[in-house]
């Protein structure tokens, strides 16, 4: 009895005390059962599993970018049309100018590096508020979007390779046809990779008297996302496999989750973030720290539009409306806090799937576009007035 007590008191503990990250987990599964009741069983199908990891790519891209701008306190208005526009300069390279694919994309990306570079400049070198810049580039980069489609409208895309970013899956062993294996066995590596680094962590914060939750909790938490993992993996398992999207995500999420926990540039970024006057008098170059932030928010903002493109086959006037709401509300929901300095690219992922499973869930049940901002604004609101008192407490 006493040991099923003390059990209790450290899970109230450990609530208290990460009240943020849990209740994100708890609203991300309270929308996905709510949504399997009211669509009939209609959200938890295969194919819709599938469906939602494609729709949320390209928002889980933005919003990596986007928690390392919120984490140093300034803001990105502009990545949504820097997204529309990169599709649109990518399509008309390959289907107008018949440029190779991955020339295309590369002339992109050096084309959003430049974005980056601009708008960075005009925060660290020309002190304009990154509010105000990006808004300013937000208005630019949507009348560039409008101008480079004016003559030609949509452009559809044919190149295969490109489609496939979004529209694409791992192939699988010859022959099967029921259950793809190549899924389920990166599945259990997966697994198997997470549950070795859950453990190495919990040794090096016992070897500096850190603390750490108990046996009995630690192999709950783990064993309950090690069943998420290998739930989600089955569920595309029956239907066609992994998405090559999802793969682009995981890879982009472990690079630059291991920059924010593992290097000097990590350090610094959340170093600024706490306290931007204390860093620079420790010798921190503020400036290039920031100014990297923008490059790389560019950047992705470009991958983010090579895939929205790649997901629809074509580059519209339209792409990248609202794109960047949905980044920042991805972060926040994440537990980025409003004041900066402290936020994980890994939760923000969790924050882009509550933001993408009330629209995916939203559209199954057709509902009108207008009540879908509603209720988005309404859940944001209270992501972010929760984490705010949690923080104050």
């Amino acid at each position: 009895m006493d040991e099923k007590q003390g059990l209790l008191k450290e899970m109230k503990f450990i609530f208290k005390h990460n009240a943020a990250s849990y209740m994100m987990y708890f609203a991300l599964v309270v929308i996905m059962l709510v949504f399997q009741i009211w669509t009939k069983g209609a959200f938890f199908t295969a194919q819709n599993i599938s469906n939602l990891f494609n729709q949320a790519a390209y928002v889980a891209v933005l919003a990596i970018g986007m928690t390392l701008i919120l984490i140093l306190k300034h803001i990105d208005l502009s990545c949504g049309y820097v997204a529309g526009l990169s599709g649109a300069v990518a399509a008309i390279l390959m289907e107008k100018a018949g440029v190779n694919v991955w020339l295309s994309m590369f002339i992109v990306i050096l084309m959003a590096l430049a974005i980056g570079f601009y708008q960075g400049f005009l925060v660290t070198k020309m002190g304009i508020p990154a509010f105000i810049t990006t808004l300013a580039g937000m208005f630019i980069f949507r009348g560039l979007l409008s101008r480079s489609l004016a003559k030609t409208g949509t452009i559809i895309v044919t190149d295969e390779t490109f489609k496939a970013m979004c529209q694409g899956y791992i192939p699988d062993f010859p022959g099967n046809s029921r259950v793809h294996i190549v899924t389920m066995l990166l599945a259990v590596i997966g697994v198997g990779v997470y549950i070795f680094f859950r453990v190495r962590n919990r040794r090096n914060r016992q070897k500096y008297n850190f603390y750490v939750p108990s046996l009995p909790i630690f192999i709950g938490e783990v064993a309950a996302v090690a069943a998420g993992i290998l739930l989600a993996s089955w569920m595309l398992a029956i239907n066609k496999g992994l998405p090559i999207s999802l793969i682009i995500v995981g890879v982009i999420l472990a690079a630059y989750a291991f920059m924010l926990s593992k290097t000097k540039l990590g350090r610094h970024i959340y170093g600024i973030g706490g306290n931007d006057q204390a860093a620079e008098l420790s010798g921190v170059d503020v400036k290039k720290v920031t100014m990297f932030a923008f490059c790389s928010m560019s950047v992705l903002a470009a991958v983010a539009g090579f895939m929205y493109t790649s997901r629809l086959s074509s580059a519209t006037p339209t792409a990248g409306l609202a794109f960047e709401m949905d980044a920042i509300a991805s972060s926040y929901i994440g537990g980025t806090a409003v004041s900066g300095g402290v936020g994980k690219v890994t939760n923000a992922i969790i924050g882009t799937f509550v933001i993408m499973s009330l629209t995916n869930g939203m559209n199954l049940l057709m509902i009108d576009i207008s009540y879908q901002y509603i209720v988005k604004g309404i859940i944001f609101i209270i992501a972010v007035a929760f984490d705010v008192k949690s923080r104050k407490k």
